[in-house]
């Protein structure tokens, strides 16, 4: 039972990772859990992955660990305001007590459009999702959910900081299989531009489970950096620091994304 809630909690925050870079020239979901209100312009490629993502909880005298690696986020920009996305993780591997799995982790598709004008002062979208399950046996619930994101972010006036949020209201499988309830997600960023190709962030992160056997809260609080090595090439990097016992002790990873 922990080591499922565990994983859980992991591809929570695995789901909801975000974008801390600016809108130009390249704009990814990642580093961060908050979700970018930008798109990928019309008719261009652009990969998000994570090259490796490992998270640690101990909680009662046992330990846990989960890794992913590869995760990556494939879009494709349909318009000037939309994009269409595929989430994959080829390879994960958890380890808790009594319990060991590896393997393909669920597949995610995604539709983002972009609600305001490229010049809005503040910028909105709109974010459905949808988890298909096809993760290895231990590392998923074989169940479909899905949800929606309502990204939105601006300009702190004229300075270098910017603030983002993005509420989520999700559809979960109960843990018996036999039904469906609500969860939410809710983060708050601030992003500062050091320089044009530095951009450091960080956040609190909240999740609340409404599940019939009650309710499962999750939060952390987080740090991210993000560096342009061209126009379109940015690196990352961040931390995760759970702030209760539901929430994995510690997560550490890195990524690259792309545009072509």
């Amino acid at each position: 039972m922990r080591a499922r809630n565990f994983t859980s909690a992991v591809l929570l925050c695995l789901s909801t990772a975000a974008a801390a870079a600016g809108e130009q020239p390249i704009c990814p979901d990642r580093p961060s859990k908050s979700t970018g209100s930008c798109t990928v312009p019309s008719g261009r490629f652009q990969v998000e992955t994570g090259l490796v993502d490992w998270a640690h909880d101990r909680s009662r005298g046992e330990t846990a660990d989960f890794t992913a690696f590869g995760s990556s986020l494939l879009k494709y920009g349909v318009s000037d305001r939309a994009d269409i996305e595929l989430g994959v993780t080829p390879f994960e591997v958890l380890r808790a007590p009594g319990e060991h799995a590896s393997g393909f982790g669920d597949v995610m598709l995604r539709v983002k459009y972009r609600l305001t004008g490229e010049d809005a002062p503040v910028q909105a979208a709109l974010d459905p999702f949808i988890k298909l399950p096809t993760a290895s046996h231990g590392l998923g619930n074989r169940k479909v959910e899905g949800g929606v994101v309502i990204p939105v972010s601006g300009q702190l006036g004229k300075s270098v900081l910017t603030l983002s949020f993005g509420p989520e209201l999700d559809l979960l499988a109960d843990e018996d299989g036999h039904g469906r309830h609500a969860a939410m997600v809710q983060v708050f960023n601030l992003g500062a531009s050091l320089d044009e190709k530095l951009t450091v962030s960080a956040e609190l992160w909240g999740a609340w489970d409404w599940g019939p056997a009650g309710t499962t809260k999750l939060a952390s609080a987080d740090g991210s950096v993000a560096y342009l090595v061209s126009k379109d090439v940015q690196l990352d990097a961040g931390a995760n620091f759970g702030l209760n016992r539901n929430t994995p002790d510690v997560e550490l990873y890195a990524g690259i994304s792309k545009l072509f």
